[in-house]
């Protein structure tokens, strides 16, 4: 039933657009069970929301693995490639998901600590990957966690600008541009 629930919402956040019509009653409805049924696995609706954005950075996560192990070891530039098209594709097909994760992503508990949560954790992936290009050869114009952050941020804002002001979806807009920018933070 919690999967239920969580799709539900997830298919009720696209159609909004966002979190803030996503009800409790809404949701309920959307599965087809009485609002009470819900509170027995989430006890309101920041619960909810929360394990809505478990549930979509998972999505995300395993897209970006996906997408990596398709491509063979021997090409680590197109494996950094993949991953940042899977995570372009889930952003552009997802706009409602992708503004609530990117809002709910990162937090510092400690103010001198690093930021840590799932969006970081992406970011890491990115720059892991990076890291394996430097290893096989591949030298970097930058370090490689600058590297995930460059083309993250470029390929964040590409989709912002596609969502927001084209109001535009699909991956092949943003595909070119961020192959662009990986391209560039390689010697």
């Amino acid at each position: 039933m919690r999967g239920e629930i969580l799709a539900a919402a997830g298919r009720l956040l696209a159609e909004l657009g966002g979190e803030d019509g996503l009800t409790i009653r809404g949701v309920a409805r959307a599965v087809g069970i009485a609002p009470a049924s819900i509170y027995q696995h989430f006890s309101d609706r920041a619960e909810l929301v929360r394990g809505l954005l478990d549930h979509e950075y998972a999505r995300l996560r395993d897209s970006m693995r996906a997408a990596e192990a398709a491509i063979g070891e021997s090409d680590p530039v197109g494996r950094v490639r993949a991953q940042i098209h899977a995570y372009c594709a889930f952003a552009m097909e997802n706009p409602g998901h992708y503004r609530l994760m990117l809002a709910n992503g990162a937090s510092r508990p400690d103010p001198d600590g690093r930021a840590e949560g799932p969006l970081l954790d992406v970011i890491d992936r990115l720059a892991a990957g990076f890291e394996r290009c430097v290893e096989a050869g591949h030298p970097l114009r930058v370090t490689p966690g600058r590297a995930a952050a460059v083309v993250f941020v470029g390929a964040h804002g590409r989709v912002a600008l596609f969502h927001s002001v084209l109001h535009r979806t699909g991956a092949e807009l943003v595909e070119p541009f961020v192959d662009e920018l990986v391209s560039l933070v390689f010697k």
